[in-house]
């Protein structure tokens, strides 16, 4: 067998975005077998990717300043890369690329490309109209030869002792609410969430509240906790990354807004009800769950720039504080009922 084709991902977070370099990085695996793939990746994310086989990950702590930058660089000095992709356009990602050696530079195209990330690349993938981030990220398999039109899978490996805890926890028959995105505008109303907890218990579902550990995760479950009784498992700071995977892929379903947890259940074949009103589900929401989205996007999108969402630039966010209100509890026991009957 010939010498393996080097590869370098240079993707540090977050949790959604680097679900959807998964995606990615096995369509490579897949279709290039003869690769050795190495993939530079955020401390908290590492946590998620750890077990996927077939690949060595280095690991870059941003708390630790210039010294992350120093450790990457000194990991990695001895390899010059066949190619790296540079899927990541923020500056520190950018500047990052710089310590490592490769003959080709692969990023975004232009018109996806700020913070200079052009300046650090010597190769683009296709422009893309319209397209899922997802999508954006399969352009750079399609730069080694790999289909366009394969179909996204994901490899992660689940434990053992996390699966078995999950069974031995929770019911057969439940539902997961993880109800908080990074920032509060981005989050349901504490008392609607309350209100399809409700309903998910009528419809015969114990609910399972999931999230991280950040104070905004707790206290939008406090604030949900005081409105319902129906909440039959709280988890939210409770798991590891690994864990909270085994227990998104044995739901029945998900409900989240726009946050890690959501594309974290698709990777595990698990419907999502995505809540969205910030931004565009078309271009960022639950990949293989698009058409059960509560999504009030276009509505608002159209009533603060006076224009419909295709007349946007893509991936046009919505500003304001209250937007998720859009959102009724109606549309998403509709959501909900879809799913069911699906």
């Amino acid at each position: 067998m010939s010498k393996p084709f080097q590869l370098c991902i240079l993707r540090l977070s977050a949790i959604g975005d680097v679900c959807h370099a998964a995606a990615m990085v096995n369509a490579i695996l897949v279709h290039k077998p003869n690769i050795k793939i190495t993939w530079v990746v955020g401390k908290i994310e590492y946590q998620l990717v750890k077990y996927i086989p077939d690949v060595e990950f280095v690991v870059y702590d941003k708390q630790a300043g210039r010294l992350a930058r120093k450790a990457v660089k000194e990991n990695l000095a001895s390899i010059n890369f066949d190619a790296l992709f540079v899927m990541q356009v923020a500056f520190r990602a950018n500047w990052l690329s710089t310590v490592i050696k490769a003959k080709r530079k692969i990023g975004f195209d232009s018109k996806r490309s700020k913070e200079g990330h052009s300046l650090f690349v010597n190769e683009h993938i296709a422009s893309q109209v319209h397209a899922h981030v997802l999508e954006g990220f399969m352009g750079f398999a399609q730069t080694l030869g790999v289909p366009a039109d394969s179909k996204p899978e994901w490899n992660f490996m689940l434990q053992e002792d996390d699966t078995l805890w999950v069974t031995r926890t929770l019911s057969k028959k439940y539902a997961v609410i993880s109800p908080a995105a990074s920032k509060q505008e981005r989050n349901w109303l504490p008392e609607r969430y309350a209100q399809i907890a409700d309903y998910l218990v009528g419809k015969g579902f114990e609910v399972v509240l999931c999230g991280g550990p950040s104070e905004l995760d707790k206290s939008t479950t406090k604030a949900i906790l005081q409105h319902t009784q129906n909440i039959t498992h709280n988890l939210v700071g409770q798991t590891s990354l690994i864990r909270l995977l085994a227990v998104l892929k044995q739901a029945e379903f998900v409900i989240a807004p726009d946050t890690g947890p959501a594309h974290m259940a698709t990777t595990q074949g698990t419907s999502v009800i995505g809540l969205y009103a910030h931004s565009n589900p078309r271009r960022t929401g639950p990949y293989n769950s698009l058409l059960t989205t509560a999504s009030v996007y276009d509505l608002c999108a159209q009533q603060q720039y006076g224009k419909p969402w295709q007349d946007l630039p893509w991936g046009k966010r919505v500003k304001g504080l209250s937007l998720m209100s859009e959102i009724s509890v109606q549309t998403v026991q509709t959501m909900i009922d879809k799913v069911l009957t699906a």
